[in-house]
Order: structure tokens, then sequence, then C-alpha cells
């Protein structure tokens, strides 16, 4: 689904220059599920920011599917990522006024072939809380509606930054459950940023991030639901 070659970012502040990555290559394939492992600083968010279409690199390539997204504009990279990326952050995004299902509704609105907002909220176990206001859900909940929001398009990549970051361990099992189960029920190809090593456990590949480089890949023969993982 996605071939990077080459990936370099830098960023430029003042007379400084930070080097986030250092040549990356990488290839992700449909419906897997991968993980993408290693320490504050080492590059992670960067590189998933620029597969999903919010960030450009300073040189190399990134196509998706037979698209060359490097060459694509601001416009062109806002139509990709409405059409074909959801995204999960380790903040839930939410707008505090809107209920579970109308923080949802915001997304099918404007999708082109949308689930139904209770649909992408009873995949994420979120189906008993549809009319609850952020304010009335716990932290593990109002994450789970942030991914029932980013699959109710249907996107081809769910890219997930840090989603549990924030959340105790009983609670971010709950949240990893939920994107596990939508990587496997929809064929999602999903894509998950952690420092949490317990994490890999469950994806079909690791990818071992340091200093803005991959320093290796590792495919996991024996992966594990979430409620299996040690923390």
């Amino acid at each position: 689904m996605f071939e990077a070659r080459g990936i370099t970012k830098i960023y430029r502040m003042g007379e400084v220059e930070v080097q986030a990555l250092r040549g990356v290559d990488l290839d992700l394939y449909e419906g897997e599920f991968v993980v993408l492992l290693g320490p504050s600083g080492s590059g992670k968010s960067t590189l998933l920011n620029i597969l999903g279409g919010l960030d450009v690199p300073s040189a190399g390539t990134v196509r998706y599917r037979d698209h060359d997204l490097t060459k694509d504009d601001d416009r062109n990279l806002t139509g990709y990522r409405r059409t074909h990326v959801g995204f999960v952050f380790q903040f839930y995004n939410l707008i505090p006024s809107l209920t579970a299902r109308e923080n949802v509704a915001l997304v099918t609105e404007i999708a082109e072939h949308p689930m139904a907002p209770d649909e992408a909220l009873k995949l994420v176990g979120m189906g008993h809380r549809l009319d609850h206001f952020p304010a009335q859900l716990s932290g593990g909940e109002q994450q789970r509606v942030a991914i029932a929001r980013a699959i109710s398009k249907r996107p081809d990549v769910l890219l997930c930054d840090e989603p549990t970051g924030a959340l105790d361990i009983e609670t971010g099992i709950l949240v990893l459950d939920a994107i596990e189960r939508v990587n496997r029920e929809l064929g999602t190809t999903t894509a998950v940023i952690t420092h949490n090593a317990a994490i890999a456990g469950m994806a079909d590949r690791i990818v071992s991030v340091a200093d803005g480089r991959i320093h290796h890949i590792t495919v996991n023969d024996h992966k594990r639901q979430p409620s299996e993982l040690t923390w």
C-alpha cells in the first residue's frame, strides 16, 4: 500500500537544523497491522505524518498504491487525507458540545461512502453511549469515539499516534482492542506509534525507529490479543 524511499525530513528553527528522518525506506502492505516502536524524538510521528499527508519530506518519495504523494499540492493532499486516511491521536479532539454520535457524524457527512455513526460506534464498543457528551465519558471511551470517527469514512489506512499514551493500562487495553477489531473486521491497514514495547505483541510487523532511522523490522509470528499483553 505504501512505498517510502529515502525519506529525509529537516526542520529549520532559525539557524538551527533538526534532522527528524535520515533516509528512511519502508513498505506497508494491504490489511496488515504494523507497530512503529521507538523512544520519544526518534522520528516516528514525523514518518506517520508524511505517510498520512499531514507533512511532506525534505527529500525522498512516498507512493500510496500507484500515486506519488510527494508530487501533490496542498489541495490534493487534503483530498487524499479526506478519502483514504483515518487519524487517531493521543488526545481525542472531540467537540465538547456534541454527543458521541454527532462527533462521528461530522466525518460521515463529508465522506463518500461512510458507515452510519451508530455502526462505527458499535464496532468500537460504544453503542451504549451514542447520546453522551465527551464530559460524560471516560478517557478510554473518548478515545474509542475518536477511533469511530476516524473509521466511519471507511478509510483504507488507519494511522494512530500514541493512542494509549494518556490512558491507564486497563483502559489502554480496551482502546487497543477496538483498533485491532477494526483491522481484523474491516481489513484496514493499520499503523500504530508507541514507545511501549508490549503493544508490539499485537502487530504483524514491528518497525523499530531511533535517531530518525529504521534500525530493524521484525515479523511477528505469534500475534497476541490486547488482553494477552503483559505491560
